[in-house]
């Protein structure tokens, strides 16, 4: 069992003998170092009252050197005391210090870093840490008793929970899913007001997720997109959930291809608000280094070919986006955290390492948070806290140059000569720059340059500035040419559309015409099978009639001819009768 996990389990059976333990343990006793060697002593210290130390801290990168981050001038510079690029510097802090944690929550709104919740020695935090990145001054926002979102007014009791999110949402503040001491059968959405520093429950609709932890929630428009994490049972997920912030309706999607295996402590981030890039993470047994990618329009998951640098299995690491950048920093495997933060290129998919640092720093650690911010209209990213055999409360910063987001550009395949030579003129004009150059407050900034002898470079500066201006104006004749003749293209397929709207109209109206022909033929030929029926009725009707007409014809002349049979023996009768002596008048009355 990991320490970690021990831990927490040993917490958890503390608690439920002893329930007001941590209120007798003090506030700021300092943890001890489990297996921890640190390359420079002043890489941490901590006051006795709790305060951040004013002393500077130094952070050893790869290649042995260190770079000291604070002095007198550059105290009260927060961001700005950080004047060297693609480097972690750890700056000087004031205020009272959050406690040391990590699987915290990190959000920033207004140039202000958020912190929530998180793990310290087993225990769940929910305290609500701010700290603003102009003066880099740490406060505890106060958080007042919230009420069921828009629905009641009964307080809510903010659970102590890790390995949730933490994601910005106008100028609120959404805390989704986590780890807590009881948890509920399916996952939460907290959100906290900052004008009325409230935390308050989101009343959602349809089938929310079951409950979890070290799962991936990322923005992509209006909506939350959820992966993976490991529910209350330990039981590793891979599904996926949609949240729609309009609705507030949760969607299990479906999806085809071949997705990510479930795992949690992964990285997830969103590219041209249609692709979800899911990276590394963690199992029972093992961790991650493998790349996947989610079409949100289509549902289909890819896993593309790794490019560049070789990534180190991680889980617990953090990430932020930079533009189409993807910067990855910390993790580990429960045994020794990554050094390299790395760089993904979200384009061309492909990877590249930023720097390095060496020893046991919270950088190189699991349940971190990374930020990005913005400080002189230059990106800077922000870490805090984590987790590599002692808890960590310490604030470290980067700024990527321009080369770092470059990196995995220029490590893609071979690209035409006209698109090189641009290439060629842009690394010539970086290199024309200085390799230190001082700045208003003095301090120097240093400029990362390429090997080369300067005079050479400015001999091929010219030579290929000559052939790119060639080059380039060929391709604006060839274009102007091209230009011309898809213009002429055009206005013939403008003039064959009008002709083809032309006929379409009168096509049209003549279709018209003949349905309405039609419609009145169809109602003429109704008409005409209507008399048909009466007068096939009517025939039946005669025949019958003629039947019966025959009938009486013959019953009439059965009847003639016996009448005429009878007048002849009257008339026969008579005779003889005369002849015998019968009176006429008995003959008459046999008659």
């Amino acid at each position: 069992m990991a320490s970690t996990e021990a831990m927490r389990l040993f917490v958890k059976v503390l608690e439920e003998e002893d329930p007001g333990w941590y209120s007798r343990v003090s506030e700021f006793v300092i943890e001890p170092v489990v297996d921890v060697e640190m390359n420079n002593p002043k890489l941490e210290s901590i006051t006795q009252n709790g305060g951040c130390s004013p002393e500077p801290k130094i952070i050893s990168t790869e290649n042995g050197s260190s770079l000291e981050t604070q002095d007198k001038d550059v105290v009260l510079e927060g961001l700005g005391s950080v004047a060297v690029y693609d480097q972690w510097v750890a700056p000087s802090v004031s205020g009272q210090c959050p406690k040391a944690r990590y699987e915290h929550g990190a959000a920033v709104i207004q140039d202000k870093m958020y912190i929530f919740g998180g793990n310290h020695n087993g225990r769940y935090l929910n305290d609500l840490q701010v700290l603003d990145l102009r003066s880099l001054t740490w406060s505890k926002l106060e958080v007042k008793a919230g009420t069921e979102y828009s629905e009641s007014s009964n307080p809510v009791s903010l659970s102590p929970c890790a390995g949730h999110s933490l994601i910005q949402w106008e100028n609120k503040l959404l805390s989704i899913a986590g780890h807590t001491k009881d948890p509920s059968e399916t996952v939460t959405v907290k959100v906290f007001d900052l004008q009325t520093c409230t935390w308050s429950t989101l009343k959602t609709y349809g089938k929310p997720p079951v409950s979890r932890g070290g799962q991936s929630v990322t923005l992509v428009g209006t909506t939350l997109v959820m992966f993976g994490g490991e529910d209350a049972k330990r039981s590793l997920l891979n599904d996926l959930h949609i949240l729609d912030l309009e609705t507030m309706t949760w969607d299990e999607m479906d999806t085809v291809g071949v997705p990510p295996s479930p795992r949690s402590g992964h990285a997830a981030a969103v590219h041209a608000e249609r692709y979800l890039l899911i990276f590394g993470g963690g199992s029972h047994a093992t961790c991650f280094n493998d790349l996947h990618v989610l079409d949100l329009k289509s549902m289909e998951w890819s896993r593309p070919a790794p490019q560049g640098e070789i990534r180190t299995p991680r889980a617990g690491h953090a990430g932020v986006t930079v533009g189409e950048n993807w910067f990855i920093v910390g993790g580990g495997d429960n045994k020794t955290g990554v050094s390299e933060t790395i760089v993904l290129n979200m384009s061309t998919l492909v990877w590249s390492v930023v720097t390095t640092v060496q020893g046991r720093v919270p950088l190189a650690s699991e349940g971190l948070s990374l930020v990005v911010s913005s400080y002189n209209g230059e990106d800077v990213l922000v870490s805090f806290g984590g987790y590599n055999g002692r808890y960590s409360n310490e604030i470290h910063v980067l700024k990527p140059s321009h080369k770092s987001t470059l990196q995995s550009k220029m490590m893609d395949n071979p690209v035409p000569d006209s698109v090189a030579g641009l290439h060629n003129a842009e690394n010539v004009a970086r290199d024309m720059e200085s390799e230190f150059e001082v700045g208003q407050e003095g301090k120097i900034r240093e400029i990362v340059m390429d090997n080369v002898d300067s005079e050479s470079m400015n001999t091929k500066s010219e030579e290929s500035n000559k052939r790119l201006i060639a080059s380039l104006r060929a391709e604006k004749e060839e274009l102007e040419a091209s230009l011309e003749k898809e213009q002429l293209q055009s206005l013939q397929l403008k003039q064959e559309l009008a002709e083809a709207e032309t006929q379409n109209t009168e096509l049209t109206k003549e279709l018209q015409s003949v349905r309405g022909q039609l419609a009145t033929e169809q109602s003429r030929c109704f008409k005409l099978e209507v008399d048909v029926a009466e007068l096939q009725q009517k025939l039946q009707t005669m025949e019958t009639l003629q039947k019966e007409l025959e009938l009486l014809q013959r019953q009439k002349a059965a009847s003639e001819q016996a009448a005429l049979n009878a007048k002849q023996k009257q008339s026969t009768g008579g005779v003889w009768g005369w002849l015998a002596g019968t009176p006429s008048s008995q003959n008459s009355d046999d008659i």
